[in-house]
């Protein structure tokens, strides 16, 4: 029996058991840029409008530092630029979801079971690899289409398609491996993500440093700034998929090559043994949690920090990216209110960072569907240890660490903002407070998958994910799609105060009633339901 041996067997069930949060994130991502040709033509009618946007906001650092460099006047360089942000999202989805086909089904026991069938020894990470890479093909041929049919060239519509797709074959193939190295699903997250922020990271330093501080060449030791010089509409440079290819290939060939080498269930790197005598903290289900939940959030709180220093460092450029562009301010101004134009940033890259810290809330409260499903909650719960406190404490870190992490993050982006204002006493409770009010819809999002947890277990983590990916998009593009008031009520991020605006907190009380009601029917329906429920 060959190593991919049933291959098509997993990929029909993969495809079966996401044939609902595949197609929304495909088409999702193909929509948003296909929005934004609309839009973007709406500011910039003329050929004059686009050579002032080339000379400001399509240079300015924070423009450079979010989304990489402008390489024509044109609409659809325009479009390519404003969407350099989509392909690290797509990214990120891609990983998570080559994870949780490969080392997620072994944590949880089932890869086991399906590996005494007729099925080969590496079945399951090609299945994953599969469906995940075709997937983000799709995403290019759809998203292709989209612009083609709103007369924007063919090559440059491809192009960009294909830079999309690139990135998310490639961190896919990134997940292959780190889905190899560990025993637990959290730490291969963990590591993909890393890697996925430090190429955005090196990306970031490349193109806003640009030809003056010489480090242009940095671009080139990140992915994301292979994809990005393929120059989609500015003079496309197709041999920048060869390098694309060139590592996905080698990754792949690479977590095949690992994974022949370890057990089942096993990972690489070998797990680190602990003390001979267990701590007194380990004694109850609280000392279980911080042991099992405080690892990844070190590693998110210090991305956190990283992400707020960046935030409080861009703010320094917004008002020259504003510059005589009535239109660009109005939407900034959407998101942040009709103060300055610096406190609509700080609104907005808030709004953004709370997405980010429910993301995870959200992994947090996973765990306890990840401990159920994996027979290891069923044991505890046969001592004396009741539903309510087992549960108790992982939602602790789903509730107090995103506290912790805006707290971080926005101590961060306030101190080095008021570093560069000269003003560190009055802008850094005023950033600080700005992310801290992100925390009531935060909590929404993990009483979301409470509910889910405690009410329908099989969708809880589809469902979460599915939340934070439509809030995520809500709040991130719906302003530049012009989307109506309605649509954008249904984040729960546009109902926070925005900076520089007289605080309102009803909207922030009612965002946490809304929560608690989740959460108490998630626990209720947890208390009623029989364990382990596939």
């Amino acid at each position: 029996m060959t190593a991919l041996v049933g291959t098509g067997g997993l990929v029909r069930l993969i495809l079966r058991r996401d044939r609902f949060l595949l197609p929304a994130w495909v088409i999702a991502f193909a929509v948003i840029p296909m929005g934004f040709v609309g839009a973007t033509d709406n500011l910039y009618p003329e050929a004059a409008d686009r050579l002032h946007y080339a000379d400001t906001t399509g240079t300015n650092p924070t423009f450079l530092a979010l989304y990489g460099p402008l390489y024509d006047t044109s609409l659809g360089a325009i479009i390519a630029q404003r969407s350099g942000f989509i392909p690290v999202v797509v990214g990120l989805i891609s990983a998570l979801t080559v994870v949780r086909h490969t080392r997620t089904e072994e944590e949880a026991g089932r890869r086991e079971l399906l590996g005494a069938t007729v099925t080969g020894r590496g079945a399951g990470l090609a299945a994953a690899l599969i469906v995940t890479m075709a997937a983000n093909l799709v995403l290019a041929l759809l998203l292709t289409a989209g612009l083609t049919a709103q007369d924007l060239p063919l090559a440059g519509s491809l192009a960009l398609g294909l830079q999309l797709a690139a990135a998310g074959c490639l961190f896919a193939a990134v997940a292959g491996v780190t889905a190899q190295l560990s025993e637990g699903a959290g730490a291969a997250r963990g590591i993909a993500l890393a890697a996925l922020g430090a190429a955005f990271a090196i990306r970031m330093a490349a193109d806003v440093g640009g030809k003056d501080s010489g480090l242009t060449w940095l671009g080139w030791a990140s992915p994301f700034g292979w994809t990005n010089r393929m120059r989609a509409f500015g003079g496309e440079r197709w041999w920048t998929l060869a390098l694309v290819a060139a590592l996905i290939a080698v990754l792949v060939a690479a977590a095949g090559a690992l994974q022949a080498r370890r057990d089942v269930g096993a990972g690489i790197l070998p797990p680190k043994l602990g003390p001979v005598a267990a701590s007194v903290r380990l004694s109850g289900p609280f000392g279980l949690g911080w042991r099992l939940q405080s690892r990844p959030m070190y590693g998110w709180l210090a991305g956190f920090a990283a992400l707020g220093v960046i935030f409080g460092a861009l703010a320094k450029g917004i008002e020259d990216m504003v510059e005589d562009n009535p239109e660009l301010e109005e939407i900034f101004t959407k998101i942040g209110g009709q103060s300055g134009i610096t406190d609509a940033y700080f609104a907005s890259v808030m709004s953004i960072l709370g997405i980010i810290v429910a993301a995870y809330a959200v992994s947090a409260a996973l765990r306890l569907r990840t401990e159920e499903s994996g027979q290891r909650a069923e044991p505890l719960l046969a001592t004396a240890t009741g539903r309510l406190r087992w549960a108790s404490s992982h939602l602790v870190f789903a509730l107090l660490g995103p506290a912790v992490a805006l707290a971080v993050s926005g101590t961060a982006a306030g101190l080095t903002h008021g570093l560069n204002a000269g003003d560190v006493g009055g802008e850094l409770p005023r950033v600080f407070g700005a992310a801290m009010a992100q925390l009531p819809a935060v909590w929404l999002v993990a009483a979301i998958a409470l509910a889910l947890f405690g009410l329908a277990p099989r969708l809880t983590a589809g469902g979460a994910w599915a939340a934070v990916g439509l809030f995520g998009a809500i709040s991130m593009f719906g302003p530049s799609l012009d989307l109506s008031e309605g649509v954008m009520d249904v984040s729960p991020f546009t109902h926070i105060p925005k900076i520089g605006q007289n605080f309102a907190v009803m909207p922030l009380v009612w965002l946490a009633a809304i929560a608690a009601v989740l959460a108490v029917l998630g626990m209720v329906g947890f208390r009623r339901r029989d364990l382990a429920m596939h």
